[in-house]
């Protein structure tokens, strides 16, 4: 069984008991979170796709942590003027391990 939830302007193929690393949530370790934007649900080989979300159904997680990822470095460069520009990035995301998906879910079923 897994789902496809949209979350933090991206989609993520979940299924319950992985544990998936997500743009930042607000929220502490052990809180609960529900995704209640799902796009679709598979289970025992039927797939139900929602127009665009499907009614009723929900994911249900729980923060595990909160972090930030390894450090990028950008480097700007123009030649023949001396310009050098470097700065670092840290993107910050929410680490969530999904209990369930819940609901019962309308939409289209395609095979």
């Amino acid at each position: 069984m897994y789902a496809i939830v949209e979350t933090g302007g991206k989609q993520y193929k979940v299924s319950p008991g992985e544990i998936v690393r997500v743009e930042k949530l607000p929220g502490t370790r052990g809180d609960s979170l529900v995704f209640e934007k799902v796009l679709a649900v598979s289970d025992n080989g039927s797939l139900r796709v929602g127009n665009p979300y499907l009614e009723g159904t929900t994911v249900k997680g729980t923060i595990v942590r909160q972090g930030k990822a390894r450090k990028v470095l950008v480097f700007k460069y123009r030649a023949k003027t001396n310009y050098r520009r470097r700065y670092g990035h840290r993107q910050q995301f929410t680490e969530v391990r999904v209990d369930s998906v819940e609901g019962n879910a309308t939409g289209t079923a395609d095979s």
